[in-house]
């Protein structure tokens, strides 16, 4: 039995998912990334989980779309189809209930690029680089571009997108692509600690919260405000909350039931 693409682990609500094709430098083929499409519903309708790390097995973290199955590719649809797929999946990490959080161990270019930029949470080592180098080769990377451009200043994308230079960690988080950079040998324990942290809080505060989030962000500011004062009513009103202000109140733990 060939040996999954795309790794699922689970303990103490945390769950990780493992890109395992390294050979590949885990380019998302159409096989890989349908096994990701589906690691991530299960894990969006598994209630034990309370967060998802995002990581990657070799000596690159993604390096995008798979060149040599796309150019096997005969006619506009099926062309149309990768990219649609490829989208989804993208779409599915932002719509996800829990947070998501990449680990990005080594280089993550083009699409890989855009996995990171659609995680909710990203961390890095050193020695991570980051492109969008498409334009290199004549295949502009539009759909990178959409994550990309909603995670860093309009400018610092577009450097990326027209020149297709990589640009190491730390210029990364200077410009919001990721959240910090470590030392290679910390990042496990970082990653670890920063999932471990969002899986105490309450899953049904963090499932609207999030959802939130990425729909006032899009809005004008009076539409904003008005929706997320609705939002917090509503927060207001679960059990989660009353259980967290009662608990903070008596001084003690919390309770979470995720409602």
């Amino acid at each position: 039995m060939a040996e999954a693409l795309v790794r699922v682990g689970i303990a103490d609500g945390i769950a990780t998912l493992t890109l395992n094709r390294p050979q590949a430098r885990n380019a998302l083929s159409v096989a890989m990334m349908t096994e990701l499409e589906a690691a991530l519903a299960a894990t969006a309708a598994d209630h034990g989980v309370r967060a998802v790390v995002l990581a990657a097995e070799g000596p690159a973290f993604c390096a995008g779309h798979d060149l040599k199955e796309m150019r096997a590719l005969e006619g506009r649809e099926a062309m149309a189809a990768v990219f649609a797929q490829c989208s989804r999946m993208m779409t599915a990490i932002v719509r996800h209930p829990r947070p998501v959080i990449a680990k990005v161990h080594a280089m993550a270019t083009a699409a890989g690029c855009q996995l990171v930029a659609s995680c909710d949470l990203a961390y890095a080592a050193e020695e991570a680089k980051f492109a969008t180098p498409g334009v290199n080769i004549g295949l502009f990377c539009s759909t990178p571009m959409v994550a990309l451009s909603r995670a860093v200043a309009r400018k610092h994308a577009l450097e990326m997108l027209l020149t297709g230079h990589p640009i190491d960690a730390a210029t990364a988080a200077a410009w919001g692509l990721v959240n910090r950079v470590v030392p290679s040998g910390d990042l496990d324990r970082v990653v670890a600690e920063t999932a471990a942290l969002v899986a105490a809080k309450s899953p049904y505060t963090l499932k609207v919260g999030k959802e939130a989030f990425y729909r006032q962000v899009e809005m004008p500011l009076d539409e904003a405000y008005a929706y997320a004062a609705q939002v917090m009513t509503e927060n207001l009103l679960a059990h989660d909350a009353a259980e967290g202000i009662d608990a903070f109140l008596a001084k003690r733990p919390p309770c979470w039931r995720g409602e």
